[in-house]
C-alpha cells in the first residue's frame, strides 16, 4: 500500500492558553487539488506551518511520505514547496537572481540549478520578466514568483496559503490556471477563507473552523451537505414582499431594492413552481429565479453545529 502523501493525527497547538488547533486528523493519499478552507482565525495557517515544518506542534504527528517532520524535519522539507500568505520574497533581486538564490537555499546540485530556473520561469510565465527587479513587478507576478520558489525543487507536496489575496479578478483566473497545472504532477494544498475559491478549482474541500476539522469531503459532497434555504427572485413589473409571502411553501420574503427578493421557503422546488405559476398569472414578468448558495458564515456555523451533535 502506498504511503498517503499528508497523513495528520491527532494534532493539536497552543499559543498561550489558546488552542489553535484541536485534535486534527486526515490524510491525503494521491495527487490533486485540496482546498483548506476556513473564516480568518480558524487555524489554517498554524495546521500548514507545522505541516511545513515552521513550527513544531503542541501535540499530534505530522507525516510527509511517512516521514515524521517533528523527528526529520529536513527530510520531510526537501518534499514540500510553500507559498505563506505573504510570499517570501528579496524584492531587490531580479526574478532571475531570486530564484537561483531560493534553488540553492534547497540544496541543489550546483550543475542543476541554471535549467531549474529555467524551467520554472517558463512554466510560471515568467521568462520575459528574469531580469526585473521584484519590486517593480504588479502583485500577480510578484505571486507568480512566490509558487515558482515553492515548485523549483519538484516537490512531491505544494502547499499555498491564500494565493490568490489581493489580486484582480485577472490576475486570479492566471493564478488557478497556475494551480491547475502544478497539480498534474504534485499534491496541492490550497489555503483560502473564500468559498469560491475551492468550488472553482479544489478536487476536496477540507475545513477547518476553531481549530477543529469540521468537514472533508468532494466539492459536490460539501455542496450536498448544507441545504439551501433561500431563493433569489427578479421581476419586470412591480410587487410587493406582502404578496410574494403569501404564496404557499413562503416563509419570508426580503426586499433586495429595485424589484428583486429573497425568499425563504420550506420546500425550493415547490415554491419556484409556485412564484412561476403566480407571476405568469399576474403577469408579473419573472426575470430571473435561482436558488441561492448559503453565505460562507452560515456554513461555517452549521457545520460546527452539525460536529458537536
Amino acid at each position: 500500500m502506498n504511503e498517503p502523501i499528508v497523513k495528520v493525527e491527532h494534532l493539536s497547538h497552543r499559543y498561550s492558553v489558546q488552542w489553535a488547533v484541536r485534535d486534527v486528523s486526515f490524510e491525503i493519499p494521491t495527487h490533486g487539488i485540496y482546498g483548506l478552507l476556513g473564516s480568518n482565525g480558524a487555524g489554517k495557517s498554524t495546521l500548514m506551518n507545522i505541516m511545513c515544518g515552521v513550527m513544531k506542534q503542541t501535540e499530534g504527528k505530522a507525516y510527509i511520505k511517512g516521514i515524521d517532520t517533528s523527528v526529520d524535519p529536513v527530510a520531510s522539507k526537501r518534499l514540500i514547496g510553500f507559498l505563506p500568505q505573504k510570499p517570501p520574497l528579496y524584492n531587490d533581486l531580479s526574478v532571475e537572481e531570486y530564484l537561483s538564490f531560493t534553488a540553492r537555499l534547497r540544496w541543489m546540485p550546483k550543475n542543476e540549478v541554471k535549467t531549474a530556473v529555467e524551467e520554472v520561469m517558463e512554466k510560471c510565465a515568467l521568462t520575459h520578466f528574469r531580469k526585473r527587479v521584484i519590486k517593480n513587478l504588479s502583485g500577480g507576478y510578484q505571486q507568480r514568483v512566490g509558487i515558482a520558489q515553492a515548485i523549483i525543487h519538484k516537490p512531491q507536496l505544494v502547499v499555498l496559503d491564500e494565493p490568490t489575496n489581493g489580486l484582480d479578478p485577472n490576475q486570479i483566473i492566471e493564478i488557478r490556471s497556475l494551480i491547475r497545472q502544478i497539480a498534474e504532477e504534485r499534491t496541492v494544498i490550497l489555503s483560502t477563507h473564500i468559498l469560491s475559491e475551492v468550488q472553482a478549482i479544489c478536487d476536496e474541500i477540507m475545513m477547518i473552523e476553531e481549530g477543529q476539522m469540521v468537514f472533508k469531503g468532494t466539492v459536490s459532497d460539501f455542496d450536498n451537505y448544507i441545504a439551501p434555504s433561500t431563493i433569489y427572485a427578479s421581476f419586470i413589473e412591480s410587487l410587493s414582499a406582502d404578496t410574494l409571502a403569501s404564496i404557499e411553501g413562503v416563509l419570508k420574503v426580503d426586499e433586495l431594492g429595485g424589484k428583486n427578493f429573497r425568499i425563504y421557503f420550506n420546500d425550493a422546488q415547490d415554491v419556484m413552481d409556485r412564484v412561476v405559476e403566480q407571476s405568469f398569472k399576474h403577469k408579473w414578468r419573472l426575470s430571473e429565479i435561482r436558488v441561492e448558495k448559503n453565505e460562507l458564515n452560515a456554513i461555517f456555523a452549521e457545520l460546527s453545529k452539525k460536529k458537536s451533535q
